[in-house]
This record gives C-alpha cells, sequence and structure tokens, in this order.
C-alpha cells in the first residue's frame, strides 16, 4: 500500500536561552526524521524552503548569537511564513529557570555566550530578555529545569514525533570473520556452528538468499533453537533500546566466508523482525563486494 504524500510541509523553529536543551530537541527531532539545521542564517531560510515537491519536515535550530538574530526578525518571518501554502509552521520553546540554567553553567564550566567576560548570571539575563518575545509566541513551550535527558526527549517526541513515539531503526547484517568484524555493530552472532553449504558442491556457487540454501542450513537440528533465541533477545533488547531514546540498532551473523550460514540467518532474522513491526533494513558484506 502506497501512503498518500503529506500536503504541508511541517517547520519547526527551536529555540531557548542556552542550557534550556534547544541542541537536544533537535536531536530528536532528527531522529523523528526532521532535516535537522542549526544556526541557520535568518536571511537564507527562505531559500532553503523554497521549491516544488519538498516535504520532509524540517527543524530549524535559533540561535541569539546569529549575527543577523532580532526577536522581531524572527517574529516577522514567522508570520511571512505562516502565510505561504503548503507550510505548517510552529514554534518550539525550550525554557528553563534562572538557578537550574546556572547550576548547570557551573556543572559544566563553561562561560555563557552572552556574556563571555562575566558572570553566567549576566549572561542568562541577557538572553532571557533578548528572547522574551519570542517566548510569548511559542505555540510549544517545554520547561526544562525538571527533565533529564530522556524525559526530554519524551516530550518533544510527544509533541512532534510521528505517533507520539520514538522510532528505532534496525540494521541486520551478514559478514565473513576472514574479512575482520564488522565496525559499529551492536550484536554480533557466530554461526560457524551451523551445518555448512559450502560442502554442498550443488550450493557452493550459490548464498543463503537462495531457498536452497537457506533450507539446507535450516536441516541441522540447531538452526531453530538458535534462531528462536536469538530472536527473543532481538525482541527483549529493541523495546529497551528505543525506551533510552536509541535511534539505531545493528545486528550481525557472521560465518567463515559470509556467504551462506550467515547471510541464511540475517535474511530470516531481519524478515522476523520486520513481521513484529520493526523497521529493518538489511546488508550482506560480502555479497555486496562481490556484486
Amino acid at each position: 500500500m502506497t501512503l498518500p504524500e503529506p500536503t504541508h510541509r511541517r517547520v519547526v523553529f527551536v529555540t531557548g536561552p542556552s542550557g534550556a536543551g534547544r541542541s537536544s530537541a533537535l536531536n530528536v527531532l532528527e531522529d523523528a526524521g526532521f532535516e535537522a539545521i542549526d544556526n541557520l542564517p535568518l536571511r537564507l531560510l527562505p531559500a532553503l524552503l523554497d521549491g516544488p515537491g519538498q516535504v520532509r519536515p524540517v527543524a530549524l535550530g535559533i540561535d541569539p548569537r546569529n549575527r543577523d538574530f532580532s526577536a522581531n526578525r524572527v517574529l516577522d518571518l514567522l508570520g511571512q511564513l505562516n502565510g505561504q501554502d503548503g507550510l505548517a509552521v510552529e514554534l518550539l520553546y525550550l525554557d528553563c529557570s534562572t538557578d537550574v540554567l546556572l547550576r548547570r553553567f557551573s556543572e559544566t564550566r563553561r562561560r555563557h555566550p552572552m556574556a563571555p567576560a562575566d558572570r553566567p548570571a549576566e549572561g542568562i539575563a541577557r538572553e532571557q530578555s533578548l528572547l522574551a518575545p519570542i517566548r510569548g509566541r511559542a505555540d510549544v513551550l517545554i520547561d526544562t529545569s525538571d527533565l533529564n535527558v530522556h524525559q526530554l526527549r519524551a516530550e518533544v517526541e510527544h509533541w512532534f514525533a510521528p505517533g507520539g513515539a520514538h522510532h528505532l531503526t534496525v540494521t541486520v547484517q551478514s559478514f565473513s570473520y576472514k574479512r575482520g568484524l564488522p565496525r559499529s555493530v551492536d550484536m554480533i552472532y557466530d554461526c560457524r556452528f551451523l551445518r555448512n553449504p559450502y560442502w554442498d558442491a550443488s550450493l557452493r556457487s550459490l548464498n543463503g538468499t537462495d531457498p536452497k540454501v537457506s533450507a539446507y542450513v535450516e536441516e541441522d537440528a540447531r538452526f531453530r533453537p538458535f534462531a528462536d533465541k536469538v530472536l527473543d533477545l532481538s525482541l527483549l533488547v529493541l523495546p529497551a533500546c528505543r525506551d533510552e531514546g536509541k535511534s539505531h540498532f545493528s545486528i550481525a551473523f557472521g560465518c567463515t566466508g559470509g556467504q551462506h550460514r550467515s547471510v541464511a540467518m540475517a535474511e530470516l532474522h531481519a524478515l522476523s523482525l520486520a513481521e513484529q513491526g520493526w523497521q529493518v533494513s538489511i546488508r550482506h558484506r560480502e555479497l555486496d563486494r562481490s556484486s
């Protein structure tokens, strides 16, 4: 089934005082499928949004330190964009109490960007005064004073992620131990104990995507218990990783040549996860190299 294309491009402006969580909110929106851009000069924004057929949502970080920033300019731009057909414009303001901002700057030992030569309290006061008109215009205001990073993620996702939920993408891949372990993998399973199609002359030139090869591997009495336990473990771990705020998780299956057993296992595992509703992509490293 083909889903209908969205008729309006969602544009979310993200701002707030330094230390309130603007960068963290942009990261959450990026994980939710937004094109996230921080500190774009305001004069370049119309060109960014111009052009037919562009429907991917955009999250724009607005920083008061930007050279062409002014509250009036931001408000005028919001008004102009709200009047354009095909755009749905919102303003997300991340707020935070002064005492918590002071504590955060003290803990990180950072100088406040609005008062590099003064006490952080001076910079906080200047920035809050500068942002006050924009704060009053906010469509969504999130006070981060009592929120940790996971609670902030949940709040942003509630308002802006599709369905109000964070999405975790899963990559399943196969590889050859002879060529080394793949990089940046969260879980690795060794399939070299399974029945090896390489020793069957009729199967040697095929790979694990072929039904004859996968059937040969699945005839091993240890295959099904192994596949079931791996799936059970994934279904235990993946929801926990999603709830923790992780946006991507990678699972790899290895065998000697990366052609038969690991490919068959990766294919089955990816299909099983997809049937459970997970967003899965699959890669066969050694097959990709030979293609």
